[in-house]
């Protein structure tokens, strides 16, 4: 038996298969059509994609293509609206799903995909698509880190019980919340509030060529990747983290995990694959999730990762989270810069910025020169 996304699939895929359709959603200005297809007009010698403001042709002049690069190979070039269009149909684009982010937050009961999808006008296929290409996040994985965000908030307040946090996240029952509490929190929402008396947080301070690092495990990941000079100020940083955990100094299986990270330093192209415990806010998430989309090597602006997240505007938010990495190198806030370039900030001082850059970029090299 086929499930809704594999019919909703099928149904978009088979939507514009024959010209008549085509021709239908070019009438239509129809916007869902812009990724099956183009269509060219023999008159002009130009191609638009469905969507296009410019003037509509007659159908006798018309032919089809899957894609611009076919139109473009049989000798058509794009029409000078292409820009024009595609600028409007991203800003309306960001607009809904803007409005799908608020009704998310703001919702006392998390609204499904296909509530979602038919506020927005789309197949619940193509607004999972569109909303992970604006945010970074699946639909589910954004209203999870916002109902995590809003249940770390509901705790925090001293007047609000336990009981009362829950149905405040939105939460329907106890019983669903605890099913998700530890992939919420990573520990029980009584210690969470009481600062994560009960969590145990593995760690272990080494050396490595940038100087001191930390590393902590909790039973979800990697929850801290810290660099600096003092080793004894990056315990108490951890220590500030979680002030009320239950800190192990790690043993020799330990000292294992804080090695394969220590390599991944000292050789960018290793890799890094291990679980990480990311705890942040949904906004964060979303930064932290486009920083790890940044390959090695490549560097990115601020505005460049605000533009990623379908937020533009922004900017100084981007550069907060970026700040905000407990993660060093496992998420690579290291390679986010200035607009034009020169290095900015960084937790763990530019210096260190400079030489991870630098250590990626020989990585980079070497890799390309012993490709055949």
């Amino acid at each position: 038996m086929k499930t809704s996304t594999q019919a909703n699939n099928e149904s978009i895929a088979t939507a514009f298969a024959t010209d008549e359709q085509r021709w239908a959603a070019v009438q239509a200005r129809n916007p869902l059509a812009d990724r099956d297809f183009v269509y060219a007009v023999k008159t002009t010698g130009v191609y638009c994609r469905p969507s296009s403001s410019a003037r509509r042709p007659k159908r006798e002049n018309v032919e089809y293509f899957d894609t611009a690069k076919a139109a473009e190979a049989a000798g058509y070039r794009a029409s000078r609206r292409a820009a024009g269009d595609r600028t409007s149909v991203a800003a309306q684009r960001a607009a809904l799903i803007a409005r799908a982010c608020q009704r998310i937050e703001t919702s006392e009961a998390q609204p499904n995909l296909e509530e979602l999808a038919a506020e927005a006008g789309m197949s619940p296929f193509h607004f999972h698509r569109v909303f992970k290409a604006e945010t970074g996040l699946t639909p589910k994985a954004y209203a999870s880190a916002s109902r995590a965000r809003r249940l770390r908030e509901e705790l925090s307040a001293a007047a609000t019980s336990v009981t009362d946090a829950i149905y405040g996240a939105g939460f329907n029952s106890s019983s669903r919340f605890y099913e998700a509490s530890d992939s919420l929190l990573g520990m029980r929402a009584r210690d969470y509030r009481a600062g994560g008396p009960n969590a145990q947080i593995r760690f272990a301070v080494g050396q490595c060529s940038l100087g001191a690092i930390l590393v902590a495990q909790s039973q979800r990941g990697i929850c801290a990747i810290l660099l600096g000079d003092d080793p004894e100020q990056l315990v108490r940083d951890l220590q500030d983290q979680f002030p009320k955990a239950h800190l192990i100094g790690g043993d020799a299986a330990f000292e294992q995990l804080v090695a394969q990270v220590v390599g991944f330093i000292e050789a960018p192209a290793l890799g890094l694959s291990l679980p990480l415990d990311v705890r942040g806010t949904a906004f964060q998430e979303r930064v932290w999730q486009a920083l790890r989309e940044i390959p090695p090597g490549a560097t990115v602006s601020y505005a460049q990762v605000a533009a990623r997240i379908g937020a533009p505007k922004s900017v100084r938010a981007v550069a907060q989270a970026c700040g905000a990495n407990h993660l060093a190198v496992a998420i690579p806030c290291h390679r986010v810069v200035r607009h034009n370039g020169e290095l900015s900030g960084y937790r763990w001082g530019v210096e260190r910025k400079r030489e991870l850059l630098q250590r990626e970029a020989r990585s980079r090299n070497i890799g390309d020169e012993q490709r055949p």
